[in-house]
């Protein structure tokens, strides 16, 4: 696809996709660097909790597509469907963060150490809704940044929160208590125009003080 560099083009050309060219399959390739440049998403943190599963196949379109409720459209004719999890026990992987960033010259051993003694308990002390409201937060700022990425690489997408929340991690075999999903995002190549829509204008949603 033929990419756009334009940032206002990319923002006001996004729209909600229900129906895509069904034939059109996003190489995984580019796929991976679609998801590589939407994970540089900040997060609390930087414990970057969201894990993806990016259905792509037919058997996998048609496992997950009992979980879609009314939007099993955007299932059956994408390229993919990208189910975005929240990892609620995300600071087991904090050594490997910290230790990177140091790799990197990104952060010093002092405040590395600093660091997971502060992170790690802190984190695993949070309550299940405490913990879920943070992988929420930092997973839908990624789904947003993924979407935005994906309409510069010439592809549109439809964000979808109706679905069986319940079932989600078994169908992929993933552990429930674990794993909570956070929204599912289709991708693909628009096969009809998305349809315009009215924002309030920005003087009736802000103040300044």
């Amino acid at each position: 696809m033929t990419q756009i560099n334009d940032f206002d083009q990319i923002l006001k050309g996004r729209k909600s996709i229900k129906v895509f060219d069904e034939n059109y399959k996003i190489p995984r390739e580019e796929m991976d660097e679609i998801l590589e440049k939407a994970t540089l998403a900040p997060s609390s943190v930087n414990m970057q909790p969201w894990r993806m599963v990016v259905v792509d196949t037919p058997e996998g379109k048609e496992k997950l597509r009992p979980l879609m409720s009314m939007n099993t459209r955007q299932n059956d004719t994408s390229s993919a469907m990208i189910v975005i999890f929240g990892d609620l026990h995300n600071y087991e992987h904090a050594e490997h963060i910290y230790g990177s960033q140091v790799e990197r010259g990104f952060m010093t051993e002092e405040i590395k150490t600093q660091f997971l003694d502060w992170v790690v308990p802190y984190y695993k002390g949070l309550t299940t809704e405490q913990m879920t409201s943070i992988v929420n937060i930092d997973s839908s700022l990624m789904a947003m940044q993924l979407m935005l990425v994906a309409k510069a690489h010439g592809y549109d997408t439809n964000p979808i929160g109706g679905f069986d929340r319940a079932n989600m991690a078994a169908c992929f075999d993933m552990d429930p208590e674990r794993y909570i999903p956070v929204m599912v995002i289709a991708i693909g190549k628009k096969a009809q125009e998305g349809h315009s829509s009215y924002r309030m204008p920005v003087e009736s949603v802000r103040q300044y003080f």
